[in-house]
């Protein structure tokens, strides 16, 4: 990001982006708690001053995406049942409707499963090879990008996390640890404009999203 802190504590249309990706939980009818999981040594976060309505908890990081998933999951072990609905969602997401929210929430509530965000293909889609040339080009028929909220029960996904953990497995988001358990999340369709902040120019893309969103509601 050539950005002097992480890309979850950068300035964006009157908020940082972590305010924007909580900002769709918060208040929600289905939401009963807010996990947040912060690095150690992170110097941002006891700056931020947080106005919710939704119960925040706080968990140390872990090393790994899948690592401080699952630190949230311990902490809600003990404060919630095993068949609860747990949504991850990435902070670098701060531009959710709450619309997808409620899509994913309405879709996947009485699957036996769970269910992500995601949105298919449109690109042609390339196979690079060791030297950075083409080596084939993939159909794009039936891929899709995955998106968050990803949406479990708090016992499957926990147990599937750490089935990856002791197997040796790297998970890069809670659906492939679900699919490596042997089950088959379901794909809900969302809105492309729901994208992660990695590169510069996504946080100029997040601005235009967020102040045309503003219009539209005011």
């Amino acid at each position: 990001m050539l950005a002097d802190r992480p890309k979850q504590y950068l300035g964006l249309h009157g908020r940082t982006v972590l305010e924007h990706a909580l900002a769709c939980f918060d208040g929600h009818p289905r939401v009963r708690g807010i996990v947040l999981s912060i690095a150690l040594d992170d110097p941002y976060w006891s700056s931020l001053v947080l106005k919710t309505s939704t119960p925040v908890h706080l968990v140390p990081g872990g090393t790994e995406r899948a690592d401080s998933v699952l630190q949230a999951l311990e902490l809600l072990d003990a404060l919630a049942e095993g068949d609860d609905w747990v949504l991850v969602h990435d902070a670098a997401r701060p531009c959710l409707t709450r619309e997808d929210l409620d899509r994913l929430i309405e879709t996947v509530e009485q699957d036996a499963v769970g269910g992500i965000l995601a949105v298919p293909v449109r690109d042609t889609m390339k196979r690079a090879n060791a030297e950075g040339r083409i080596a084939r080009t993939e159909a794009r028929n039936g891929l899709w990008h995955a998106l968050t909220p990803q949406m479990f029960r708090l016992g499957l996904l926990r147990s599937s996390l750490i089935q990856a953990r002791e197997r040796g497995l790297a998970v890069t988001d809670e659906a492939s640890a679900m699919e490596l358990a042997g089950h088959a999340p379901m794909l809900v369709e969302g809105r492309a404009d729901n994208i992660k902040i990695t590169r510069p120019e996504d946080l100029a893309l997040a601005e235009f999203f967020l102040s045309r969103a503003a219009g539209a509601h005011s």
